[in-house]
C-alpha cells in the first residue's frame, strides 16, 4: 500500500479544513511528538485594565455577539486606519 504523504500547510483554518476530511491513522508512521508549540501567536500585547474597564469591555462584546478580543483588535484597527 502507497503511504499517504502529510500535509505542509501554515494556515491553521486550511489545517482543520484538511483534518476534517482525512483520518490520522493513515498518516501515523509520520507522527513525532512536539513539545513546544507548532502554531505561534504574533503580536501579543497585554492591555492592563481596571476591573470596570474589563467589565465594560466584556459587555459590550457580549451585546455585540463577539469575543472582547475581537472588539478591542476592532476598535484598533478602526484607529490606525488598517
Amino acid at each position: 500500500m502507497k503511504s499517504l504523504k502529510s500535509p505542509q500547510i501554515d494556515s491553521i483554518e486550511e489545517l482543520a479544513r484538511f483534518w476534517d476530511t482525512h483520518d490520522l491513522t493513515d498518516y501515523e508512521d509520520q507522527l513525532e511528538e512536539v513539545t513546544e508549540p507548532v502554531f505561534v501567536r504574533r503580536g501579543v500585547i497585554p492591555v492592563p485594565l481596571e476591573p470596570r474597564e474589563l467589565q465594560a469591555v466584556n459587555n459590550i462584546a457580549k451585546d455585540k455577539g463577539m469575543a472582547p478580543a475581537e472588539l478591542i483588535r476592532g476598535w484598533i484597527l478602526e484607529k490606525i486606519l488598517i
